[in-house]
C-alpha cells in the first residue's frame, strides 16, 4: 500500500516542478498563472520549487504531518504523473526523515 500524500507532502517540498506554458491559464491550460513562474518562452515551473529548500507554493499544511494541494484539481503533469511509493517518492521522504514507503503495485 502506497503512503498517504496528506500525511506526507515529501515530493512537494522536495522537487523543481517543470511544465509546459500550454498547462497554465494564459495558454488555456488549468495550473493558476499566479503559482508559475517563467523559465522560458516554453516552459513555466511552480512557484517556490525554483527555491532552495524547494516547496511548492501550492503546498499547504506541515510535510510529515498533515499536507494538501491548494489546486490538485489543477495541478501540471509533473505532480499528476508523481507515483507514490516510487523511487523518487522514496527520496523525498528520506530528506524529511519519513519512514520508507511501500513500493505502489503494478
Amino acid at each position: 500500500m502506497p503512503p498517504d500524500c496528506q500525511t506526507c507532502g515529501a515530493c512537494c517540498a522536495s522537487f523543481r516542478v517543470d511544465f509546459s506554458v500550454q498547462e497554465t491559464q494564459a495558454e488555456g491550460g488549468q495550473v493558476p498563472d499566479g503559482l508559475v513562474v517563467e523559465v522560458n518562452a516554453r516552459t513555466c515551473r511552480m512557484r517556490g520549487t525554483d527555491h532552495v529548500p524547494a516547496r511548492c507554493a501550492a503546498l499547504t499544511g506541515r510535510v510529515g504531518q498533515r499536507v494538501a494541494c491548494g489546486i490538485y484539481e489543477w495541478r501540471p503533469s509533473p505532480c499528476q504523473e508523481f507515483e507514490a511509493g516510487s523511487e523518487a517518492c522514496q527520496r523525498a521522504r528520506s530528506r524529511y526523515g519519513l519512514g520508507a514507503a511501500q513500493t505502489p503495485m503494478r
